[in-house]
């Protein structure tokens, strides 16, 4: 028998191939409590983080729904205050419009005044006289440009303020707006799970923006946006109540001083009729004086005439008495009377031609008067004509201040203690 060939290649001993079997035994349990190390690990790290992810979540939701709670109710109080700022502006606006159309309600009367003024400088002569009518109605024309002079710097402060409340609710709507979106995003954050659409990876989503502010930042912005209106509509509070109560002053004022004007007026017509009546029994009298002058010039007249034709025949006597011839012209009892009778009838003659004269004067100087006293009555008539117009004229005033007072009805504005204009008044 032929032996076997031996076949190449390298031979491991028993020993060998046991110790190979002892290391493959020995790596493979290894290995299993390295892996078993790792399962025990990784389901550990997968339990904490499951619960960490859980929780991160409810918590990451509790503080989404809390800044959403915390954005409405300042979302509120902002939209409150907006509201408020609203009512404070129409306050503040129907305050204006009032004392707009106060302001417009002056300017008849001004125009009455003035006209008054203008009636009455038509007067003539003596007449035109500055009498305490004319002082009443200057006061007026003067207080009332300056009543319109003050509700007009009230009406511009009024305007004035009425920009700032309006920029303070523009600062407060825009907040709101703002409030509005925030709320609107934090709630759709609020909304989102793990199963959502709309969820993906975004680039560099922990970057701050460079415009963000802190917590203490975004309160304080709306705690001053609510502090700047509030203050705004205190100012606007106390704008109106100063306007109510000026307004209210200014037309105590105005009536006053419009109730001493028609008393002066009507005080003045009064001493005018009483001259006028004075002037016009004088007028009469004076013209019986003069008619009863008239008979008397006559009667002197004719007085003298009669005793120059009585003179004349003295006078004749005598010259013809002066032919008796011889002895018998003789200065005898009839010659010294008939002396007498020139004598005296001369004497009478010349009493009645000097009273005769002063009567005349008299009579001229009466007539003279007569026509001045008669210029002066129609300078009166025209003077007191002029004084009922004047009060016919005043008399639109109060047409137009009632029709004023039914126009626009004034109710009382509170202030911010609860006082209305009239209350303060009265204190």
């Amino acid at each position: 028998m032929s032996a076997l060939p031996a076949k190449p290649g390298l031979r491991h001993s028993v020993s060998e191939w046991t110790s190979n079997n002892r290391q493959l035994s020995a790596k493979a349990q290894h290995e299993r409590n390295v892996s078993n190390v790792i399962r025990q690990e990784g389901r550990s790290l997968r339990n904490e983080t499951n619960c960490k992810t859980s929780w991160d979540e409810i918590d990451t939701s509790r503080r989404l729904s809390d800044r959403a709670w915390d954005v409405a109710r300042c979302k509120e109080a902002l939209e409150t205050c907006a509201l408020k700022v609203d009512q404070e502006m129409e306050a503040l606006t129907l305050s204006k419009e009032q004392t707009e159309q106060a302001l417009a309600a002056t300017a008849v009367p001004l125009e009455v005044s003035k006209e008054c003024l203008m009636l009455r400088d038509g007067r003539r002569g003596h007449e035109l006289v500055a009498d305490p009518v004319e002082e009443e109605l200057k006061k007026e024309v003067e207080l009332i440009e300056r009543v319109q002079q003050d509700l007009q710097q009230h009406v511009d402060k009024a305007f004035e303020h009425l920009c700032v409340l309006q920029e303070a609710r523009h600062h407060l709507t825009a907040d709101v707006q703002n409030k509005t979106e925030a709320l609107e995003i934090d709630l759709s954050c609020l909304s989102l799970t793990i199963t959502s659409p709309q969820i993906s990876l975004k680039t560099n989503p922990t970057r701050v923006p460079s415009c963000s502010s802190t917590p203490k930042e975004w309160i304080q912005n709306s705690q001053h946006n609510i502090v700047c209106a509030e203050e705004a509509m205190q100012v606007s509070q106390q704008i109106r109540e100063d306007t109510s109560l000026s307004r209210a002053q200014l037309q105590n004022e105005l009536d006053t001083q419009c109730r001493a004007t028609e008393f002066a007026l009507r005080k003045r017509s009064h001493h005018e009729e009483q001259a006028r009546s004075e002037l016009e029994w004088q007028i009469r009298h004076t013209e019986g004086e003069m008619s009863e002058m008239e008979d008397d010039v006559h009667g002197l007249d004719a007085d003298m005439r009669a005793k120059t034709a009585s003179l004349k025949l003295a006078h004749t006597r005598l010259e013809n008495r002066t032919s008796r011839p011889g002895v018998d012209l003789c200065r005898d009892e009839v010659q010294h009377g008939l002396v007498d009778e020139v004598h005296q009838l001369e004497a009478t003659i010349a009493a009645l031609k000097q009273k005769l004269s002063e009567a005349q004067h008299s009579l001229q100087r009466m007539k003279l008067h007569h026509s001045r006293m008669l210029q002066d009555l129609s300078r009166k008539q025209e003077a007191l004509s002029l004084e009922h117009r004047s009060m016919n004229t005043r008399g639109h005033l109060t047409t137009t201040s009632s029709v004023n007072k039914s126009l626009v009805p004034l109710a009382p504005l509170t202030n911010s203690g609860g006082k209305s204009s009239l209350q303060l008044l009265a204190e």
